[in-house]
């Protein structure tokens, strides 16, 4: 049993968000590892994203079943209710929202709470239905593990803080669109508008391409701002390069699912590398550019 409640939270995205978090967490550290608000910080994190995954569940029941992938969910197989799945998901919500706001601060509890309410609202109970740009719309809920993580330390939304969640968002659109292209007939068989069901996966490549660059020269702001060093600057940019060369291959690609199998999976680790980097890209003195 405990296994089926674990699944409901979607280990797999939970992993991803902490690691984010973990990466906005040492960029603001500047090497400076306060060890206590770094295990609040990502274990309230995880309990928000948990909370809104176990709802998400909830909501999409009628797709999942539909795609091979979520066809064996606990929800669609009817071996947890979704009365006991939505109140599994308040007491994680509660905890995790409870962290952040009296043990980390109000910048952390803030942006928790924009990722989980655009998650949940936004891109699970609208967007991701009716639109092209949920993935857009999703995007921001997947930019706010980072900044949850830079201001838990900063308690500031500075410049960096800025780089970061338009980094992170941006680094979204490929992704996504990777795994989208790989199970195109999931996604078309659940009636999903995302944008390789909806236009074409040309398209998709096109698009993918434009915000793999834009994602670049977005997070190499934080080099010319001053927040890290230059081994950042080689190490991010080589990570860069490899995606921006994964994207022009896939025009040519023979097989598109097997191209998008190795670009998703390549997103997912350039996003891991970028992160954990963060850990020995630190500059002293750190610069002070606040925004609010």
């Amino acid at each position: 049993m405990f296994k089926k409640y674990l699944f409901l939270t979607k280990p797999g995205i939970l992993f991803g968000n902490f690691v984010t978090t973990l990466g906005g967490f040492f960029l603001a550290a500047q090497g400076s590892i306060d060890f206590i608000l770094l295990l609040i910080t990502l274990l309230g994190t995880t309990l928000v994203v948990a909370s809104g995954c176990v709802v998400n569940n909830v909501i999409d029941q009628d797709i999942d079943q539909k795609m091979q992938r979520t066809m064996n969910r606990a929800l669609v197989k009817k071996t947890i209710s979704p009365t006991v799945a939505l109140a599994f998901s308040a007491a994680l919500g509660l905890i995790g929202f409870g962290l952040l706001w009296f043990f980390v601060n109000a910048y952390a509890f803030g942006f928790a709470v924009l990722g989980f309410v655009v998650y949940v609202i936004f891109y699970s109970l609208w967007s991701k239905r009716t639109t092209i740009h949920q993935t857009v719309i999703g995007s921001i809920s997947g930019a706010s593990p980072p900044v949850i993580g830079y201001t838990a330390v900063s308690n500031e939304f500075d410049v960096a803080a800025l780089l970061i969640f338009l980094a992170y968002a941006l680094w979204q659109m490929p992704h996504s669109w990777g795994i989208a292209i790989y199970r195109f007939d999931d996604y078309k068989n659940a009636g999903i508008p995302i944008l390789p069901v909806a236009r074409s996966i040309y398209r998709t490549k096109v698009e993918s391409l434009i915000y793999v660059l834009l994602f670049a020269a977005v997070l190499n702001g934080l080099y010319c701002f001053g927040y890290t060093n230059v081994i950042f600057l080689i190490t991010f940019n080589a990570l860069c390069a490899y995606w921006i060369y994964l994207s022009i291959i896939g025009f040519k690609a023979e097989n598109d699912q097997i191209w998008a199998k190795r670009y998703f999976l390549y997103s997912v680790i350039l996003i891991t590398a970028l992160s954990f980097s963060f850990s020995f890209s630190y500059v002293s003195p750190a610069p002070h550019l606040p925004i609010f």
